[in-house]
């Protein structure tokens, strides 16, 4: 097997399962940084149910406001948005940063990983925690609220721009998110990202194991030039 197969050469599901095995959060932004794109991690706030839930895949993004009455047909754009996810998908829920209602639970979890959606990032809160972890769907959310969005909250569009943590996302972008937090990889450089993150992974599994050899620092980091 040829192990420096180019990552432009890759399918979204190659690329994706090698990002999530060798690379974090952490060398993404940095490597976004070295690239001019300083501000790409979302808020702090957005937590995952699981520490070990690690999301990458392209921004299914899903724009949602509060509402102060009962619409007639309450779920009709939530559905549309769900049921046209795609493969290798991550729902990118912008919720304006409602506390008004659990917007995302289990069903909504279902749905997505039934249509090879690979997460769900959701600025704003959520229900039902325990089905959704059983059922094993990587939710980052804002926090709880067991109340239902009937009546409180409305998804009014999908596969437009939204703000979610802060950051811009638009559909297509790649979602890397871990339990440090969550990056957004602007499409039009990913594969410049991952390759760039790739190698300065190396570097650092070199740096580490002259570090562990009892090489100075000063001495480690002109070699390798990470930190």
């Amino acid at each position: 097997m040829n192990m420096k197969l180019s990552v432009s050469t890759e399918s979204d599901d190659q690329l994706f399962e090698r990002m999530e095995k060798k690379l974090y959060t952490g060398v993404i932004c940095d490597t976004l940084d070295e690239l001019g794109y300083r501000n790409q991690a979302m808020n702090e706030r957005l937590r995952p149910l699981v520490n070990e839930y690690v999301i990458v895949g392209r921004a299914k993004t899903i724009l949602a406001v509060d509402v102060y009455y009962e619409n007639d047909n309450p779920y009709e754009m939530e559905i549309k948005s769900l049921d046209s996810i795609k493969p290798g998908e991550v729902a990118v829920v912008c919720t304006n940063q409602s506390k008004n209602n659990g917007i995302w639970g289990e069903l909504l979890s279902t749905a997505a990983k039934m249509r090879g959606g690979r997460g769900a990032i959701v600025d704003g809160l959520i229900r039902d925690t325990k089905k959704i972890v059983e059922l094993g769907f990587p939710v980052f959310c804002a926090g709880f609220k067991p109340v239902d969005s009937r009546g409180r909250g409305l998804v009014v569009d999908y596969d437009c721009p939204v703000e979610v943590g802060g950051i811009l996302v638009k559909p297509g972008d790649v979602i890397f998110a871990d339990r440090d937090g969550v990056a957004v990889i602007p499409s039009q450089v990913l594969h410049e990202t991952v390759q760039k993150a790739v190698e300065k992974v190396e570097r650092e599994n070199n740096t580490r194991r002259e570090l562990l050899e009892g090489k100075l620092l000063k001495d480690v980091y002109e070699k390798y030039g990470v930190l």
